[in-house]
Formats: structure tokens, sequence, C-alpha cells
């Protein structure tokens, strides 16, 4: 039974990355197991990481995270407003689960007032049906030359009656004036929200951070709920596509089950969308995943993987400059495996062609690398699905480019390619399906040479998956005040908060 317990929370960051959708996961799953029906929300996600929810629209993959910490399907509901950056200044607008144009930094200030209805609507649909909604900023709310036009974090807060807890990374350096300067910046009335804080990934002697803790609190009235210890074991699921580094090593790969390694290149894009497809591959022992962005790193590379792109034709052009797609090529040509998802698939083919410019305003028409004999052309509808019938048992579609010619046979029943060495999918998270990973996996290291390597048995993404948002929930559990936070999620953040006098006079809308 939930005990009672309702309300709603918005956990918001001191920076990027600061630990938002882990903490948001975590609460959720330690409500979740105490009986609470309780959902995930963010107003407005800027990721290309993204999926396809069971009422056939796209949100971020954090909130699909998110909502299997809490048990639950992921809908559109939970993320509103997602934002999927094509360029440097521009970016598609998904409405709940819709593409709906394209915006830059600028224009996209013109929208805020239909959206801010949009996500207000769908928040009181949540708290209506469920107990409790844990929220999740974006950015920072220190970000306050966005703060007029805020969806996500004071500006949600403000709108939907919120307390607010900020979270910190001890690991980038100077938590404590991160905590401190946010709630500074923030005029009165937004100070007001901010209940207390966590700090996240801390590693070392607690005792000496408490002086400090102390210290924050003498300066700001507000409490630390709790301190969040690093843990190593946490590595799926990565919210953002910065977190996929150039030249980095994936998750945390375990010994080989045979006498070999297989050795896996996934080329970093500069618009990589769904990086975390290859996680299923890193959670298989013997099997080491690296990003690379140059072409000695594919050398010794026994599969190369080129991932989805939100941006395919410029991604592609990268490609030939950086000098990766002469390697990729070189690859495939010496008989060593290359497999393409989505917008990588895309590129293996002969030509890409979008004549509605829905990636290149004007239009383009551009050679792939020839690899595939397959030919692409850009709908201005955006293709969503999720398997059914004889489909893979997990997988979901996300793309604009459609298959108008193919000479190869099909890799799945009827979709993608099997060029031999060569292979292709449009299908999103198919490898986290454990028998089709399997399968694939021992072809390619047979095609690699690597005949001493073993596919170990049991291994179980999915299971994976459960025990790392279990972890979550133990971490808020034993490390944060917990009696005291579901005391802020009832009763909201307390009342005559002391305001700290260098923060901003005025109000916000």
């Amino acid at each position: 039974m939930s005990g009672g317990l309702t309300g709603a929370l918005l956990v918001a960051g001191t920076t990027s990355d600061a630990g938002k959708s882990v903490l948001v996961a975590g609460l959720c799953r330690w409500l979740t197991r105490r009986g609470v029906r309780v959902a995930p929300f963010k107003a407005q996600n800027m990721s290309n990481n993204s999926v396809v929810t069971v009422d056939g629209g796209e949100i971020g993959r954090a909130q699909a995270m998110q909502a299997q910490a809490c048990g639950l399907e992921p809908r559109v509901a939970f993320n509103p407003v997602l934002l999927k950056p094509g360029g440097d200044r521009t970016s598609q607008v998904v409405v709940l689960g819709r593409a709906d144009g394209q915006v830059s930094a600028r224009s996209y200030r013109d929208r805020t007032a239909g959206l801010r209805e949009v996500v207000a609507a769908t928040l009181a649909r949540l708290r209506a049906e469920f107990d409790v909604v844990v929220c999740e900023g974006a950015g920072s709310p220190a970000e306050i030359n966005l703060r007029a036009t805020d969806l996500a974090n004071m500006g949600l807060a403000q709108a939907a009656d919120l307390p607010v807890v900020v979270v910190g990374d001890i690991d980038r350096g100077g938590v404590l004036a991160h905590l401190f300067g946010t709630v500074a910046v923030l005029d009165p009335a937004d100070q007001a929200r901010i209940a207390g804080f966590v700090i996240n990934k801390f590693r070392g002697d607690p005792a000496l951070l408490t002086p400090g803790l102390a210290r924050l609190r003498e300066l700001t009235g507000r409490p630390t709920f709790g301190v969040l210890p690093w843990a190593e074991r946490l590595w799926l699921d990565a919210e953002d596509s910065l977190s996929a580094v150039a030249d980095g090593i994936v998750g945390r790969p375990a010994p080989p089950h045979g006498s070999a390694w297989l050795r896996v290149a996934v080329v970093r894009l500069p618009r990589i969308s769904n990086a975390t497809d290859v996680e299923a591959l890193a959670c298989e022992p013997g099997v080491a995943v690296r990003y690379v962005t140059e072409p000695s790193r594919l050398l010794d590379a026994d599969v190369v993987v080129l991932p989805g792109s939100k941006a395919t034709v410029s991604d592609l052009a990268w490609l030939r400059a950086s000098g990766l797609a002469d390697a990729v090529v070189a690859h495939a040509d010496a008989g060593r495996p290359v497999l393409g998802i989505c917008g990588g698939y895309q590129m293996l083919g002969r030509r890409i062609a979008d004549p509605l410019g829905v990636e290149v305003p004007g239009g383009s028409e551009v050679a792939g690398l020839g690899l595939l004999d397959l030919e692409v052309e850009f709908d201005a509808e955006k293709h969503l699905a999720r398997p059914s019938g004889a489909e893979p048992g997990t997988g979901y579609q996300i793309h604009h480019g459609r298959v108008v010619r193919s000479g190869d046979a099909f890799l799945l029943a009827d979709e993608g390619s099997d060029a031999g060495v060569v292979l292709g999918t449009h299908w999103h998270g198919l490898l986290e399906d454990d028998a089709f990973r399997r399968a694939l996996l021992e072809r390619l290291a047979a095609q690699a040479g690597r005949s001493g390597f073993r596919i170990a048995p049991g291994t179980s993404f999915a299971a994976e998956r459960a025990a790392q948002l279990d972890l979550l929930g133990d971490l808020v559990e034993t490390h944060l005040d917990t009696r005291a936070l579901e005391h802020v999620i009832s009763h909201g953040s307390p009342a005559e908060l002391p305001m700290i006098e260098c923060g901003l006079a005025g109000s916000h809308p």
C-alpha cells in the first residue's frame, strides 16, 4: 500500500548530467517498491536518445527507463516535449510524441507559451492518475537567461506548485559552490521552492564532507537530504549522448567466457542518436565495445558499428572528411563484419535522397558507402513503430528514411539487409533481444576469425537493467533521508525558507 503518500517533486540539477535522471529513477524505484503508484515526468527534454511508446509516440529514453523503474510501459505523457538536435542551432520539436516542426534556439522561445499549456495539462492528468509524480528538470535552473520561457525547471515548479530538490555532481568539483550558487541566482519566489539538496557520485570519507554540508545549511537554510556514493555498476541508459565519450570504453567489460575477446568499434558520429543501442553488446562477457572518432581505431577492431544519427547526410559527410568512411569500407573489403543501425544502416547503402529537405534545406541526394544494395529516400512523416508478430521481441523504429529499393537478403523476417559481412537494420533496441544478440555475436565472431570467442550462457539484458534500477532504489533507501523526502513530497517546501540576499529581485511569469 502507498501509506497515503501523495504529491509531487521536481528534481533539478546544478548542471546537465549532474544525476537528475538517475535520482528520479531511484526515487521512482524506491516508491514503487513501497507500493506507491508513481510516474516519472520531464516536461521538456533535449536528447537524440529516444524510444517509441506503447501509445505510438516518441519520448526521451531516460523517461522510458524511469517508467521501467515504476513498472510502467513508456507513455508520451511522461515527456510531452522532446527537442532532438539536428544541427548546432536547430532542433526538431516532438510534442506529445509526434514531430511538430523545426526550431532554432531563438524561434523556440515563441512557441513556449503554447507548449506551457500542453505541459500543464499533461502533468495535471498524471497527478490525477498516480499517487506521486517525480519530475525531472532540464539542464539547470541557474540558467536565468532562459527563465522567462522555462518549461521544465522553476517555471514548472511555480506553475504546478512543486517543491524542488537540487542535485549536484561532486565528481566535477566545486559542488558546494554549485549548490549555493544555484539558489543564490534565483529570485525570491523561486528560491522559496528549493527544499534542499542531494550530492551525487561521492567517493571518499563522508566525515570530510560533513563540515561543508553543515556550512551549506548555514548559508542557505536548507538541508542536504543525503549523499549518494559513486556506484561503478551504474552505466546503462545514459541520458545524454555526450556520455558517449569519444574513444571511450562502454560499460564494464567482463572477462571472456572463452579464450578470446571480441572487439567492437562504434563510430561516434557528431549527431549520434540512440547511442544506447550498443549497451546490450557491452553487457556480454568478452565483448569490448569502444567509441571511436578516427580511422586508426578501426585497425584492430573485429566488428565496426555505424549507429543511428539525427543528421544522416551531414554525419555521412563527416565520416568521409574524417577518413573513417574509407576505413569502414576497407574493414568490410577485408571480410570483417560491419553493422549499421538506422541512420548508420542508411549510410551503408548506395544512395540517400532527401527531396523534401527533411534534413538539408532545399533537398539533397548523396552517395552512400555502397556496401549494401540499398536506396533510401526521406519522407516528411517520421516512421514510428514497435515490434509485433514475427518481428524480434524487442526494438522500435524512429526514422524519416524509407527503403525504396533493396537487392540484399533481409536481416529479419521482412526488414533490414544481410549482405554477408555487412548487415543493417532500422530497428533500435534490437540488440536487447537476448536470443538475437547471442546468435549475431556468434556469427560476427566467426566472420572476424575469433574462434576462441564463446557466448556466456544466461546473459540477460533485461535482468541487468532491472538490477541497475534496483541498485538505484537501494542507494536512495540507504543513503537519503527518505522520511524527510516523503514530507517534502506530501507537504511541499517548508514555509519561510531564508532568502539569499544576492538573489535577483523581481518575479517571473
